[in-house]
């Protein structure tokens, strides 16, 4: 019996994937009560159960006011730990561990670089020896993306590029998929400690867009505007960054000096304010 991965990866990545995008970042707005029921419909049975008891309303006007939905006050709530760096979003977690000879796991067999992701071999040497993380959001997921900690954002970069689905078939199948699609890189100085994290956003397949709210900008495929805004945004730990038009995925980077939380490893679920990174604890034999 012909499995349906292989299935999946076909009709989600050969096609005309940005023609594809661009109607749907129309096609999702449309408020038309028919079409809006026809569409969740259609979401929910292909892209699993759609929780939305936690949503601060349970009306929506269309199928895109839904994948973009807030959640209720206390729905998520943030660690206060102090050395942690909470996780960002909702997210299943795909690879992690430490930048090793400046590459990243994209999948078994497949690594990628650094620098080809950022495309800034200065900001991609911050990050040498670091740990990442990549937080795969589902479609059905909560959409918005949050600081991590309290940060100071510097520097906001637009990437243009393709929308290959980020599902864990193409990644298996399809190198460097993370450093062809469309993303923005965001770089923030950390403000209880000297150390950087970089968030990078990425776009992919029916995502009509990433919209950084904290710096007042949104991507798509249509964006003319400049690739690198310099952003003095100072963000609370948990305060709303950005969100996805539909399920995408955040690859999170740490400075030399962190070390994963417990529990994150390839496969675990997490949700937005829950321990991701925490600062190494220097032993006494360390000295």
């Amino acid at each position: 019996m012909l499995s349906a991965e292989p299935i999946n990866f076909v009709l989600t990545n050969w096609i005309p994937r940005r023609t594809l995008t661009r109607f749907m970042a129309w096609f999702s707005t449309i408020e038309q009560p028919v079409i809006r029921d026809l569409s969740m419909w259609i979401w929910q049975l292909f892209g699993g159960d759609l929780d939305l008891h936690e949503a601060r309303k349970h009306t929506f006007v269309s199928v895109h006011d839904c994948f973009i939905r807030e959640l209720r006050e206390g729905a998520r709530p943030i660690d206060s730990t102090p050395g942690i760096l909470v996780s960002p979003c909702d997210a299943i977690v795909g690879e992690c561990g430490v930048v090793e000879a400046m590459q990243l796991v994209q999948a078994k067999g497949f690594s990628y670089s650094l620098e080809h992701l950022l495309l800034d071999r200065g900001l991609a040497e911050c990050y040498r020896n670091g740990r990442y993380v990549t937080l795969r959001l589902t479609s059905t997921m909560y959409h918005r993306f949050h600081a991590p900690a309290d940060c100071e954002i510097e520097e906001v970069r637009y990437v243009p590029g393709d929308t290959w689905n980020v599902n864990p078939a193409t990644l298996k199948r399809v190198p460097n998929v993370f450093c062809r699609n469309e993303r923005a890189v965001i770089t923030a100085r950390l403000v209880e400690s000297p150390h950087s994290v970089t968030l990078v956003p990425i776009a992919a397949i029916l995502v009509g867009g990433i919209r950084l709210t904290a710096a007042d900008l949104t991507f798509n495929l249509t964006y003319t505007g400049p690739q690198r805004i310099v952003c003095r945004h100072p963000l609370q730990r948990g305060q709303e960054m950005g969100l996805f038009n539909h399920g995408s995925t955040v690859v999170v980077l740490a400075s030399d000096g962190f070390e994963l939380c417990e529990d994150i490893c390839p496969g675990h679920r997490i949700r937005v304010g829950e321990p991701l990174l925490r600062l190494e604890v220097s032993r006494p034999d360390d000295a």
